[in-house]
């Protein structure tokens, strides 16, 4: 009886897989549907001013990627250790690299930085966590990838708004559509912006006509920046430092809720890593502790906070930070 129950239950699993594999698929087994709804796509990129020639250009002969659906359907939960996360991004090798670039584009980073506040070796970070300094952009045609997302249903809205946005890009004569590449989730160029992000923050510095996140350092360094800037960046101002606590310190007190200037902490029980006092101004700062209790702490400012508005992850945050400090020798 057994035996027959396990028969039955793996029949059972067989088929539950044999559907979920059907419904995995689905974007990429009935391109005639595709084909209906990529219609509504242009008709909606007509009705928001994408002129004809664009829409035809751009989107003639795509049809759905079934390797974006499956590395959508097939990411992995996050189990990195922070401590690994760090080490990865962080890594001698990047240090040595993006100290070399730093040097080597001096003159042009100093020109953003006087443009727009944000410090060269910040820039740099962003620069070289994104894409490895511009190594690995991703590969993927952004305007298939989004239209693939788009179509699929499951967050159909968001990836259809980044597919217009993206057709409004090629309109306005930045990038041709085959050159236009990316991640497999439409992040594109050197800096991995979205559609939208280009649209709001991308610059043409080099003066070229073209807002150019593929090919121009300058653009490239002064899309990052200005994306910083208005998004709050305060000129001259770091991003933190580690930190130590006092044992048996209030972990109540850890989190980018609770704001007191570095004198406050200091009477808290807050040292440098080092154990030497907090310089003890009244700058604004936070506790946080991106692997969680027990990990390392770190005292945060406002500029960790702009960082946060790019990628919400706290380690993301700290690694960008920390490059950027070991690329100016700190």
């Amino acid at each position: 009886m057994n035996r027959a129950r396990g028969r039955f239950a793996s029949v059972w699993a067989t088929a539950a897989a044999l559907l979920i594999a059907m419904a995995s698929a689905s974007a990429s087994a009935n391109p005639q549907d595709f084909s209906g709804w990529l219609d509504g796509v242009r008709a909606e990129a007509r009705a928001n001013g994408i002129s004809q020639n664009t829409i035809d250009i751009a989107l003639n002969g795509i049809e759905p990627l079934p390797r974006v659906i499956e590395l959508d359907r097939n990411q992995p939960e996050s189990t990195l250790r922070f401590e690994d996360y760090m080490s990865r991004l962080v890594s001698e090798e990047r240090v040595s690299t993006g100290r070399a670039l730093l040097a080597e584009n001096s003159g042009l980073l100093q020109q953003v930085a006087e443009r727009y506040g944000v410090q060269p070796p910040f820039i740099v970070a962003f620069w070289g966590i994104e894409s490895n300094y511009g190594h690995l952009v991703g590969d993927f045609n952004v305007l298939a990838a989004l239209a693939t997302l788009a179509y699929d249903g499951r967050r159909s809205a968001y990836f259809r708004k980044e597919l217009l946005q993206a057709l409004r890009i090629v309109d306005q004569g930045h990038i041709a559509p085959a050159s236009m590449t990316g991640s497999w989730a439409g992040a594109m160029g050197q800096n991995q912006f979205m559609p939208s992000s280009f649209l709001d923050y991308a610059v043409d510095f080099d003066n070229d006509g073209r807002r150019d996140i593929w090919s121009s350092q300058a653009d490239v360094f002064a899309s990052i920046a200005n994306y910083l800037s208005k998004s709050g960046w305060k000129p001259g101002q770091s991003w933190g430092r580690p930190v130590r606590v006092s044992p048996g310190f209030d972990q109540n007190l850890i989190g980018l809720e609770q704001r007191r200037t570095e004198e406050e902490w200091s009477r808290l029980g807050v040292v440098l890593a080092d154990g030497s006092p907090l310089p003890g101004t009244a700058t604004i700062a936070s506790l946080v502790q991106p692997a969680g209790p027990g990990g390392a702490v770190y005292l945060v400012y406002d500029n960790y906070r702009t960082i946060l508005r790019w990628n919400r992850s706290l380690y993301f945050a700290t690694a960008v930070g920390s490059l950027a400090d070991r690329l100016s020798g700190s």
